[in-house]
């Protein structure tokens, strides 16, 4: 691995609320970026990090907290799979095995679990089905070797019989099994996980992370934004201004119109369907060329989708699936699973929405199927005529190549000195080789989330023993983990740790039972009482 910011010392990467105050202040003051992102997801951290990586000054806002608006329970990474023959599609296909490489291997290997992942093959599909499903597999196969993964990180598919498909999976209830196509995914478990390790290599090269500052307006050379923790208005200024919001943008539509897309999901016990360590995918049954995927999470959990509808031009505010969806996904996944799915009740559920650009001649509601699933792999790059840099990315478009376009069209518009982005080379903090990982002598479940500052997080409970003890019976989460989120990953309250610091899957009852410790933990932590 080459050197980055996981070298320089700890405190560097550190973000917490002093930190924050003294930063914010010296923008306030007159200090002038030379990048301002504003959208604190993970195509704005990403981009803040990029812009730091090629030697400029960067300043980062986010209205809420870091990775506010992040799903939390997550598919499989975008592999390399291409859905026909063209050579964009072959070209966007070689771009993902590419961008899962760089995360598997460089930049964020702890943060990434290999999942296998099954297609069932049924005596009623038609003929060719098979040959279809392996010829793609095999094309997928071909990408990952060409972006230089090897199989023992991501081993090639197989075609496995029908005892093995059962024994994989005891669940399965598909009628006349044939058998099954094996392949070998990547999976982000977390990305909230992904988003705070971006922050904070960005801040260990020099990144201003400001959390809880609303931009109000933007403009070409800065941006008029309101601390919400001081509860002041600062105009602050910038060479570049890059909004990393979204769908979520204050500022006018002068884009293109867009179409949004709305991936609903449910999240059933995983042991009770019969389905927990290898996914399961397969055609939904209305022909609509979607996909049911059934995804393992960690804690024992299951994700169930089944593809996404193009809604208006208009941020929907549907948090949650409607009462069709929900039993929409129950009825793909009994199809797979049988009654057990049919019957289970859903623990939790998202939605998952992505804007990008419609296209001439696109109806809205029309795009279904691999059309979907390619728009959804797109971004996009605007620059409004005030002179604002925007970015928006599909759920299934690698974040990293999203950040480095929107940074390289900043440094163009605005005659910024820069050179070419080195983030593909750029391990974040905690990332460091597999192998070194698997010897580090502290639990498995740190070394998943903290990568090589396990170790860290593990010394200091040696320093006081009862920040080992777990916040509540019930999670495995120390009171050493809720410390460790204030001082070094930003959380400024109970809310931060408990929805975006620790593991997803808290239920309503666990959460109320560690909110009155993990708040007093916080409380303690900002008052410097853990040194």
């Amino acid at each position: 691995m080459t050197d980055s910011p996981t070298n320089t010392p700890p405190r560097a990467t550190s973000l917490h609320a002093a930190r924050r105050d003294a930063e914010l202040a010296e923008l306030a003051a007159g200090v002038r970026p030379d990048v301002l992102v504003v959208g604190g997801g993970v195509t704005g951290t990403a981009a803040a990090l990029d812009a730091a990586r090629r030697g400029l000054s960067v300043a980062l806002v986010e209205a809420e907290d870091l990775a506010n608006h992040c799903p939390r329970w997550s598919d499989i990474l975008p592999g390399g799979r291409p859905h026909d023959g063209r050579p964009v599609e072959l070209a966007r296909a070689r771009r993902d095995a590419v961008e899962r490489e760089v995360l598997l291997r460089t930049t964020a290997p702890h943060l990434v679990r290999t999942l296998p992942l099954l297609v069932p093959l049924d005596s009623g599909a038609p003929p060719g089905t098979e040959l279809r499903l392996r010829t793609r597999s095999n094309s997928a196969n071909a990408m990952r070797m060409a972006a230089g993964t090897p199989a023992m990180a991501l081993p090639a598919p197989r075609r496995i019989p029908a005892p093995e498909a059962r024994a994989l999976i005891p669940g399965l209830a598909v009628p006349g099994l044939r058998g099954g196509l094996l392949s070998f995914e990547a999976q982000l478990p977390d990305e909230a996980r992904l988003v705070v390790a971006l922050a904070r290599t960005a801040a260990g090269l020099g990144a201003r992370v400001l959390t809880r500052v609303r931009a109000t307006r933007l403009h070409r050379d800065g941006a008029e934004v309101l601390d919400r923790l001081g509860d002041s208005t600062i105009r602050l200024k910038a060479r570049a201004v890059i909004d990393a919001t979204g769908p979520r943008s204050t500022e006018p539509a002068d884009h293109p119109p867009l179409s949004i897309f709305r991936t609903p999901g449910i999240v059933l016990d995983a042991a009770t369907v019969g389905l927990t360590a290898t996914g399961l995918t397969a055609p939904t049954a209305d022909d609509s060329g979607e996909t049911v995927r059934c995804v393992p999470q960690p804690g024992g959990r299951l994700l169930v989708t089944a593809g996404s509808a193009e809604l208006d031009g208009t941020s929907p505010e549907l948090p949650e699936p409607s009462d069709s969806e929900t039993s929409g996904l129950l009825t793909a996944a009994a199809g797979l699973l049988g009654p057990a799915a049919r019957a289970a009740h859903p623990l939790d559920s998202q939605v998952v929405s992505h804007a990008v650009p419609r296209r001439t001649g696109d109806r809205t509601g029309a795009t279904r199927g691999s059309r979907s699933d390619s728009r959804r792999r797109e971004h996009h790059v605007h620059t409004s005529p005030e002179g604002v840099v925007s970015v928006l990315r599909g759920d299934l478009a690698p974040y990293r190549t999203a950040a480095v376009e929107a940074v390289d069209r900043a440094v163009r518009d605005c005659g910024l000195r820069a050179g070419s982005s080195r983030t593909g080379t750029t391990p974040l903090v905690g990332a460091t080789k597999r192998g070194k990982l698997a010897e580090l002598d502290v639990a498995q479940r740190l070394i998943a989330r903290y990568g090589i500052e396990a170790e860290r997080v593990s010394a200091m409970t040696e320093l006081d023993p009862a920040l080992g003890e777990p916040v509540v019976p019930e999670l495995p989460t120390s009171a050493a983990e809720v410390v460790w989120a204030v001082r070094h990953e930003g959380a400024m309250n109970a809310e931060d740790v408990l929805d975006r610091r620790m593991p997803p899957g808290l239920t309503p009852e666990v959460r109320g039972r560690a909110l009155p410790r993990v708040t007093d933990l916080v409380t303690r932590a900002l008052r410097g009482v853990y040194h």
